[in-house]
């Protein structure tokens, strides 16, 4: 693996550059933490900065504006776990903004409990939000942090979410969180008395736990454990075997080692009609290795193509792919460029003519999407900027970076095809690929990371009409811009489509809001663009 380049920290806002030398424009507060929060994922380093370093500008940033701006900054927080399908930053945010507001002992706005609870949607985060308050601010956990937790836990813990999240790889099992936030069972829920009870057993005297006889899961998941190895087979390959896994909450992670076997083709045959989309995703792969049956398979690919499916998943449109790339046999590329282009539903389709310009530098193919991703920045540009373009009236792709070209295609090709077109280019020229081609377009948008070269003074937009929008995507979340905000100038960011929206209310003559708001970005300013 190349060997990253050393960090080049940020310039002073006396500067007024790019970390490549072009000149820069210094964001406002809430525009910088939008774009930091939608295109970062914690501890993740990119080319220009350390994960350190990005983590400690977005809690800084989460810090001053919940003092500032709670409403703001804890509406940003609950988008993030919701609509921004972004778990970590989410959860380091709200703790964030809790320390903040107690150093400060602010008052008004949205309640610190409230804040917590929001953005717990999962029943592994409240051990996930504990595990990060006592690593980043110490075991003295505040009482806001321990109502609102206990509030999620009422709304989140269940015999499957028991089954599938308390396991001994958290660091804070299900009986430990009951333990330190001292959570009631839901009155509306009679059975999870009990069920905190025999959470608290499993942690403390496993040896002994017993699940409640009422509990018809945990009961049948006990019955399973309890079944000779030589036995287990031939309860998953019979004729109910899915049904039986399903009510005893036996999910697919566990069933090799239940098993304690591979997963053959009568296996996976067996539990694909109980998996989720997101999980027949992730197993495709092995599904070619087990040489499932085509019958199978074509039930797979119906499950990941179908576009109830893919909302209600709520995946990003990289997850898609990603699955191409990394299982590579025809079979399931109909069916994934159809669930990509579903997850892209909100992708306008522009009227008129457009350039369309995708940054294929350097730093561009050196970030990836996240930690845990192989996927690039530069595939993500990639991706949005053939699906814009493939679905306009009339547009000019366009790919740059020391040198630029127009990346050819026809309507109606899937975009996964066209992607592989496009190439690497070294350096970012911006302004001057905007000025190579540009000609009389009725808009402009840019997909980058916005670290452009020192190439023209003049900035990206400076070749093109004051009267002609120009939109950049920002795909990082950078502190400098290429290019101020402005009457016709708009930065969105982050890698979900959901600032495509933006672009046609903005194009409608309708001032630009936050996407949890109706409240524009600049109340003195409607003409700013809010991201």
């Amino acid at each position: 693996m190349p060997q990253p380049p050393p960090v080049r920290h940020a310039p002073t806002p006396q500067q007024f550059h790019t970390y490549e030398g072009g000149p820069a424009f210094v964001r406002e507060p809430r525009d910088e933490l939008f774009l930091l929060a939608v295109g970062n994922f914690v501890a993740q380093r990119t080319f220009y900065e350390s994960g350190a370093e990005r983590d400690e500008r977005y809690v800084r940033l989460v810090g001053r504006l919940a003092v500032e701006d709670p409403e703001w900054t804890a509406g940003l927080l609950r988008w993030l776990r919701g609509e921004g399908n972004m778990r970590t930053a989410s959860l380091v945010g709200a703790a964030a903004y809790v320390r903040a507001r107690l150093d400060a002992k602010a008052s008004g706005g949205p309640s610190n409990r409230s804040v917590v609870d929001a953005v717990l949607q999962r029943a592994d985060e409240p051990g996930e939000l504990l595990a990060h308050w006592t690593s980043a601010y110490g075991r003295n956990v505040p009482q806001p942090v321990k109502r609102g937790i206990a509030d999620a836990v009422r709304r989140l813990y269940s015999s499957r979410s028991l089954l599938k999240y308390d396991t001994a790889s958290h660091g804070f099992r299900f009986g430990d969180v009951l333990n330190l936030v001292h959570a009631s069972p839901d009155p509306a829920k009679p059975w999870q008395g009990a069920l905190f009870r025999y959470a608290l057993d499993r942690r403390h005297h496993p040896e002994t736990a017993v699940p409640p006889a009422s509990d018809t899961v945990l009961t049948a998941h006990r019955a399973l454990m309890e079944l000779p190895v030589d036995e287990r087979r031939a309860v998953v390959t019979g004729p109910d075997g899915s049904e039986r896994l399903a009510a005893a909450g036996l999910t697919w992670e566990a069933l090799a080692g239940w098993l304690h076997g591979p997963l053959d083709a009568a296996v996976w045959e067996a539990v694909i009609p109980a998996m989720g989309p997101m999980a027949l995703l992730r197993n495709l792969r092995n599904f070619d290795a087990a040489k499932i049956s085509a019958e199978a398979a074509g039930r797979v690919a119906a499950r990941i193509s179908d576009a109830d499916e893919v909302a209600r998943s709520r995946q990003f449109p990289m997850r898609y792919l990603s699955a191409r790339k990394h299982a590579p046999s025809r079979r399931w590329a109909a069916a994934l460029e159809q669930a990509l282009g579903h997850s892209l539903a909100n992708v306008p389709a522009l009227p008129g003519r457009t350039l369309i310009l995708v940054d294929r530098s350097d730093s561009m193919f050196w970030d990836t999407v996240s930690e845990r991703s192989e996927l690039t920045r530069a595939d993500a540009a990639a991706v949005f900027g053939c699906a814009l373009a493939l679905r306009a009236q009339q547009a000019d792709l366009v790919e740059y970076g020391w040198t630029s070209r127009e990346v050819p295609f026809t309507q109606g090709e899937p975009v996964l095809e066209v992607v592989k077109r496009f190439r690497k280019l070294g350096g970012t020229h911006t302004t001057k690929a905007v000025r190579t081609h540009y000609r009389e377009h009725e808009r402009v948008l840019i997909v980058t990371d916005e670290q452009a070269a020192a190439y023209d003074p003049g900035g990206p937009a400076e070749p093109v009409p004051a009267d002609i929008p120009v939109y950049t995507w920002n795909l990082a979340g950078y502190r400098p811009a290429h290019a101020p905000t402005g009457p016709h100038r708009h930065t969105f960011g982050g890698l979900t489509d959901a600032a495509f929206r933006m672009i046609g209310l903005i194009e409608a003559g309708r001032r630009a809001t936050w996407p949890w708001t109706a409240e524009p970005a600049d109340a003195t300013d409607p003409a700013q663009s809010p991201w």
